[in-house]
């Protein structure tokens, strides 16, 4: 069944249809509302909280925009919020979670297992040293998977601010690791 055919159907309550047309955007949320709460447990309080309100607040989806830009705008506020209720109670100081899987890769030539957990972690900690709207912009992006015109919309900017916030982010990221490589 198509994604309009099972929004139709989960507006009238039916909450299989509801969890069908979620499941096939699951992976990007999660991305999304990971790489901003930048730990697995924020993440999982954010996640939840997208899909009680995307279910709650289903009748006012429009479908002026694709349901996916709707549901990843859904998951950047609830990670957002998550993220400065964290900050008001604590610094951020541990991003790794040993039960978190990572996957295995059958290339020799890739980074080792050790390796790969490490630039997880450095990346999670550079993305929580972004301002708000950087972070959000290019976690959007790269795991979101969301165009520019559908960030500035997430973000009530231009397509021209979404490109500079893009940017920024990007060459903060690459400083930001860069100096832990060079104090490493």
């Amino acid at each position: 069944m198509d994604e309009a055919a099972l929004l139709m159907r989960a507006r009238d309550g039916d909450q299989r249809a509801f969890a069908e047309v979620v499941g096939a955007h699951r992976n990007h949320v999660w991305a999304v509302c990971l790489n901003i709460c930048g730990n697995p447990h924020d993440a999982e309080d954010a996640l939840q909280n997208t899909l009680v309100a995307a279910w709650q607040n289903l009748h006012k989806f429009r479908g002026e925009a694709r349901f996916s830009t709707w549901l990843h705008r859904i998951a950047a506020n609830n990670a957002l919020t998550v993220v400065r209720k964290r900050k008001t109670n604590t610094q951020i100081t541990d991003f790794s979670d040993p039960d978190e899987p990572v996957q295995l890769s059958d290339d020799d030539a890739g980074p080792r297992f050790d390796e790969r957990i490490a630039l997880r972690d450095s990346l999670r900690e550079a993305l929580s040293r972004l301002p708000e709207e950087f972070r959000e912009a290019i976690v959007l992006r790269e795991f979101g998977d969301l165009t520019y015109a559908d960030i500035a919309v997430q973000q009530g900017v231009g397509v021209q601010t979404v490109k500079s916030r893009l940017n920024r982010a990007r060459t903060q990221l690459r400083d930001i690791m860069r100096d832990r490589v060079d104090a490493g």
